[in-house]
């Protein structure tokens, strides 16, 4: 008997509400399929955004049902009256004078478009020729009366059909069930094949349940780790193919798939609405690859290979967050765009970060153009989202952040009537941050008045804000720690940053036992449901290591000696699978240095991103956008790992922040590096006196469970908003004089 796996409202998804004719009765239909499927191992999708490749019928299911038992169903409605219809002859309908088009062909374009639903399952060896599928047309303003009196179910090539009073629960059921067209008919699907025509309808990789038992092989594990992926995570699936019609905020742990799901609805909004002007959005320059390859992905899956990204001419616009003369970003876009220099007539202080001027040059634009730009997009992605918030009131527009006020201004409202509605969508994890402790929360970014745009929900059941609580990049024993020693949970003196209020623990997947109350005993608990990655069950040590030596040369010469080991033994690739990061302040740039030319005098190849080659610094001439060089072991400091990720992390120079324990931002540095891993994390330092080293160790031997007793709220509480708004979280002013 089919069980009810999830919440039905989570399992029938709503990708887009345009106002379109005939959407009213897509929603109709599509309500009372979710009543009647609701109590069953479905999913539903109206509509579900994929198309035939043939030309006579390039249009999307209206409804698209995958049913443990039943298979797939396509279900194609059609808003029309009983007097709208002329004549119908074999399958094509005759329509009167005054509908929009002079016929149609219900069954034939439902068809075509679940033969094209079997192709994509067809390609995966489990389940080609084993999933069945089912057409019917639905009718929801056609009573099964009316169309007896007009003797159209007397005719040959009548299709099968759902009236409009046959949309209550058993009746529509069995309708679909007893008589929709079967065009492919299977056995019943083992529970592996089902979970893979879940993934295989969403467009994500094959799914590989099971791998080898515990090994010291890692190059073993790695390959069953390229063929693994979870099953269906429904929020991911929502999120990545609904189009909000305004905005929307999406708040992700570190892995939990954040750029990957911007780049998929980015690409699925220009394959729905081509003609739009659409850019995704980001900070670290080095991403640009990764994202025109996922966008690509996408694009190619929504179109059935029919379209490829060709960024010099597509509509749809990969942008830094800044730009310059040889690339453009949204600033400089929009700048160029109002005719204005990208050259400023006033020097910017030289002591600000990369944000910071980013904010200045932001806040110019909007003074220079009253706050009123000319708006050329119809939707803006920003990925990273926490870089692009500020401290400091110098910095603010009329109060609000200058980027984000900018892009929203950059924006055409999709309904005139409604113009604070603009589809600005951005991402973000404040843990992340590595310049500011700003949060970007709705009042902070657009000001008092428009608080409201991201609480509640869009109708159809788009939310305007989301939470991603799984992890499936980072292994949870990875994971847990970067959150633990960020924020400073087990720290003698109390946390330094971190949630407060168990329902926002909750929301980024732990559970709580206590209270936040000063002295009083709390316990963070993070279920491994919430992170997936199979690596801790397959590896048979453990996958974060930390070990502090006597002097720099004992900790170079380690690192040497243990990629040697990852290459020469393991048969491990220096780019991509591995990376060295390098923590600290201005040392950093130094200790970066140190670990390259000590690697190269080992045989080892490096590279440093942005140089123009491996095995040298970058200087003059560089290449911003580049991050990997292939034969080499790319060493960096975290601003330019940010984003990027590896199987094998070498995470150096923990002293640097143990030398200055107290200071967020560089403890913000540990939790990114540390969540760069796909697999491994060996993290390690010189020897000191600060009590960060025993506090380390505390974090790892207390894997998914950390038991502290609340002392004081932190210097930074990045909790989500409630109603009412909080004031925005800035740095006080002890810590920025550490800083």
């Amino acid at each position: 008997m089919p069980t009810q796996v999830q919440e039905s409202k989570d399992r029938f998804v709503v990708t887009e509400l345009l106002g379109r004719s005939g959407e009213f009765g897509e929603q109709f239909v599509f309500k009372a399929v979710q009543k009647a499927f609701g109590n069953r191992e479905c999913y539903g999708f109206c509509p579900y955004p994929i198309f035939s490749k043939q030309s006579q019928s390039r249009w999307e299911p209206d409804i698209l049902l995958a049913d443990r038992e039943l298979g797939l169903v396509v279900i194609e409605v059609k808003s029309i009256r009983i007097d709208e219809i002329v004549a119908i002859e074999g399958h094509q309908w005759q329509m009167e004078r005054s509908f929009y088009t002079p016929s149609l062909q219900p069954y034939r374009q439902a068809e075509n478009q679940m033969w094209t639903l079997l192709g994509i399952c067809d390609k995966h060896p489990s389940l080609n020729g084993q999933v069945t599928g089912r057409v019917i047309v639905a009718l929801p303003f056609i009573t099964h009366q009316e169309w007896q009196q007009r003797g159209f179910d007397q005719l040959p090539c009548c299709p099968p059909i759902i009236f409009a009073d046959q949309l209550k629960e058993s009746k529509l059921f069995r309708q679909v069930q007893q008589a929709a067209t079967i065009v492919r008919r299977s056995e019943a699907l083992s529970s592996e094949q089902w979970n893979l025509l879940l993934t295989a309808i969403s467009g994500r990789p094959n799914l590989q349940p099971t791998g080898p038992g515990p090994s010291s092989n890692r190059k073993e594990i790695l390959d069953h780790l390229r063929r693994w992926t979870s099953q269906l995570d429904l929020q991911q699936l929502q999120i990545g193919w609904q189009i909000p019609p305004g905005p929307q905020r999406i708040r992700g742990i570190a892995g939990s798939g954040k750029t990957v799901l911007l780049c998929q609805k980015a690409a699925y909004m220009h394959w729905q609405h081509p003609d739009w002007d659409i850019a995704l959005v980001f900070f670290t320059r080095s991403l640009y690859g990764q994202i025109i390859d996922i966008i690509s992905h996408w694009l190619a899956f929504f179109s059935q290979g029919d379209l490829t990204y060709d960024p010099a001419t597509s509509k749809l616009k990969i942008l830094h967050a800044w730009g310059e003369q040889r690339q453009p970003g949204l600033y400089s876009t929009i700048r160029n765009a109002h005719g204005l220099s990208l050259i400023l007539n006033e020097p910017i202080n030289p002591s600000y970060s990369p944000p910071q001027r980013l904010a200045w040059n932001c806040k110019r634009l909007l003074e220079e153009t009253q706050g009123q730009l000319h708006p050329p997009f119809d939707a803006l992605l920003i990925d990273e989202g926490q870089d692009l918030v500020v401290d400091g009131d110098e910095f603010l527009f009329e109060g609000k952040q200058p980027f984000y006020w900018m892009a929203y201004q950059a924006l055409r409202p999709p309904d005139p009537e409604q113009a604070d509605q603009r589809r600005l969508i951005w991402a973000y994890d404040e843990a992340q941050s590595l310049d500011t402790l700003v949060i970007p929360q709705a009042k902070a970014l657009f000001g008092e008045a428009l608080t409201s745009l991201v609480q509640g929900q869009y109708p159809g059941g788009i939310k305007k804000s989301e939470i991603m609580k799984r992890c499936y990049r980072t292994p949870a024993p990875i994971l847990t720690a970067a959150h633990a020693i960020g924020m400073g949970l087990l720290r003698s003196e109390g946390m330094l940053s971190g949630l407060t209020r168990a329902g926002d623990w909750n929301a980024i997947g732990y559970e709580v036992s206590g209270s936040f109350i000063s002295g009083q005993q709390v316990t963070l608990h993070r279920p491994g449901e919430f992170s997936p990655n199979p690596v801790p069950q397959l590896w048979s040590s453990d996958v974060l290591q930390f070990k502090i030596y006597a002097d720099r040369t004992q900790e170079l010469q380690a690192l040497a000696q243990q990629i040697q080991h990852n290459l020469t033994q393991e048969g491990l690739q220096p780019s991509r699978q591995i990376l060295v990061v390098v923590l600290g302040g201005e040392k950093a740039i130094e200790l970066e240095r140190q670990v390259a030319m000590y690697l190269r005098n080992q045989q080892i190849d490096y590279y440093i991103p942005s140089a123009t080659e491996p095995n040298a610094a970058p200087s003059g001439r560089t290449v911003p956008n580049q991050f990997w060089c292939e034969g080499a072991v790319t060493v960096s400091r975290i601003h330019r790992a940010k984003g990027n990720e590896a199987d094998l992390v070498y995470v150096i120079g923990f002293d640097q922040v143990a030398q200055d324990e107290s200071n967020i931002t560089l403890r913000n540095q540990l939790f990114v590096s540390l969540t760069r891993a796909r697999g491994w994390v060996y993290l390690s330092g010189v020897v000191g006196e600060s009590p960060l080293y025993q506090e380390m160790q505390q974090v790892i031997e207390s894997g998914d469970r950390f038991t502290f007793t609340f002392k004081r709220p932190p210097q930074r509480d990045v909790g989500g908003e409630s109603e009412p708004l909080p004031r925005p979280v800035r740095r006080s002013a002890a810590l920025a004089s550490g800083t």
